[in-house]
């Protein structure tokens, strides 16, 4: 597949709900996803090559119902929980965690799975010290999981999304803010997608997110441990920085760059490195219609990534229009 170009145009659809009573801090909310892709290219097989959420073609598909029950926790000595439960035909198969919906010896996935399942916990003392506790999803990257709390401009995901970096963590996470414009975190986790731990060895991380201005954001994540079934000398290391900016009430843009290394990824003794960039833009022409644009470059130098040593490179345009409060259409244009 190396060195092949694909044109694709998808459709897609999102409805959100809220449902949260004012005397109750326990609040209800609900997420739904339709799509539709065409691929110009028509591959021989189903599956579009290199693609994450949107890998079947010519097909109608309830991407994700995803429902989500929490208490957030704004103060201190506040106790909180989130669970984020999903089911659908594209994107719960993919963001199952290994001893979670996704069988650890098989691999083999199902329609639904918890994205996130944690407590939190705010220190009654200091600046505000919180603990999260349970799964939830990676700090890295620059695009989410659909939800009903954010969604990403483009429909379709990044390289760097599916290939580069996790979908989420078990474990332990610890945040702290270190003034106005700093906000420091540590991570304990399984490692990468994995619920039950596939060694004996855990994942560390740290991110630092700052913010130079309230039209600035940049978030530098790193994260590094051994991620091999029942090997826990060969580390995998990836280093993640995103920057967000508000240009202005009309334009916004962002950059997301990420560098990984595995040692034994690819063949013993020898260590494999990956790496990407990409860039956004977007413009909004009024509060309903917006159009948004991503350009990106993907190198898996050893095949670590993808199974194939290569370079892949996108360019997607998203037109978005709100229909209602709760109503959103996005068409995706992939080449």
């Amino acid at each position: 597949m190396k060195g092949r170009s694909y044109l694709l145009l998808i459709a897609a659809m999102a409805l959100s709900l809220s449902i949260a009573a004012q005397e109750n801090p326990v609040t209800f909310n609900a997420f739904a996803e339709a799509s539709y892709l065409y691929n110009f290219s028509n591959p021989d097989s189903p599956d579009n090559a290199f693609r994450v959420f949107d890998y079947r073609k010519n097909e109608l598909r309830l991407d994700m119902v995803e429902f989500v029950l929490q208490k957030p926790v704004s103060g201190p000595g506040d106790f909180g929980f989130r669970v984020d439960a999903a089911a659908g035909q594209s994107v719960p198969h993919l963001t199952a965690s290994y001893g979670l919906f996704r069988n650890t010896e098989t691999g083999k996935t199902r329609s639904y799975d918890v994205h996130q399942l944690f407590l939190s916990w705010i220190a009654p003392v200091g600046k505000g010290l919180r603990i999260d506790a349970g799964k939830f999803v990676t700090p890295f990257g620059s695009e989410v999981i659909d939800g009903y709390d954010g969604y990403n401009d483009n429909q379709s995901r990044s390289f760097l999304f599916g290939y580069s970096i996790p979908y989420a963590h078990t474990g332990l996470k610890a945040s702290y803010p270190l003034g106005e414009k700093v906000t420091a975190a540590l991570f304990v986790v399984q490692g990468w997608d994995n619920f039950r731990d596939n060694n004996n060895g855990k994942s560390f991380g740290l991110q630092a997110i700052v913010t130079p201005s309230a039209k600035w954001t940049i978030y530098l994540t790193a994260m590094g441990g051994p991620e091999q079934n029942d090997n826990t000398h060969n580390k995998r290391y990836v280093y993640n920085a995103v920057a967000a900016c508000k240009i202005s009430d009309n334009w916004s843009a962002g950059a997301d760059l990420v560098f990984g290394t595995e040692k034994g990824a690819v063949e013993a003794g020898r260590g494999a490195d990956w790496s990407g960039v990409a860039g956004y833009a977007k413009y909004a022409f009024n509060d309903k219609v917006s159009l948004a644009a991503r350009a990106e470059l993907f190198t898996d130098s050893d095949g670590a990534r993808t199974g194939t040593a290569q370079t892949l490179r996108e360019i997607t345009f998203t037109p978005s229009v709100k229909l209602g409060k709760n109503f959103v259409l996005r068409g995706d244009l992939r080449f």
